[in-house]
């Protein structure tokens, strides 16, 4: 198998699209991302990672066999949580199940912790989305606790899982 991560193209938009522009992939994501999304959504995306201060947010294409299947990025955090990063990440419907995101994730995090100062990455999952706690269970990532109620998904409150690895 394989998977690379690497920096975002604006040829990708066309992938990216594709790969988000599905409500599956979009039902387990925070919200605020475009639907349907169109490849003018995906254009715009890819010129503000591009422009981001690549000491603050670390964000990536992912790719496998030669095709973006999905998007991968740790964003630093502000103030007294500076050397902490929020992780978040998806993947194409077509391509789950496949261990794409756990080795996206796996390869996303040794490259922060190498290249940064971070000490700590964390997720936050929606409770309900099994598979993303296995992935981040399956790249080291330890279940810090469950925010009861924090959430509103799909018109429906919900729990959040809190999820990290440190260096």
């Amino acid at each position: 198998m394989n998977i690379i991560i690497r920096q975002w193209k604006l040829s990708d938009a066309d992938d990216l699209a594709n790969a988000i522009s599905n409500l599956n992939v979009q039902n387990r994501l925070h919200d605020g991302i475009p639907y349907p999304y169109t490849e003018n959504d995906g254009q715009q995306f890819i010129s503000t990672m591009l422009a981001a201060d690549k000491n603050d947010l670390f964000a990536f294409a992912i790719e496998y066999d030669g095709k973006v299947v999905g998007s991968i990025s740790a964003e630093r955090q502000k103030n007294i949580h500076r050397k902490t990063a929020e992780l978040g990440y998806y993947i194409a419907e077509e391509y789950w199940g496949k261990g794409i995101a756990t080795q996206a994730v796996k390869l996303l995090c040794d490259y922060v912790f190498k290249n940064s100062d971070i000490i700590r990455i964390f997720a936050v999952v929606l409770a309900h989305n099994d598979a993303s706690c296995k992935v981040l269970e399956k790249s080291g990532f330890q279940c810090e606790g469950t925010l009861r109620q924090s959430a509103v998904k799909c018109g429906k409150v919900t729990d959040v899982k809190v999820y990290a690895l440190i260096r």
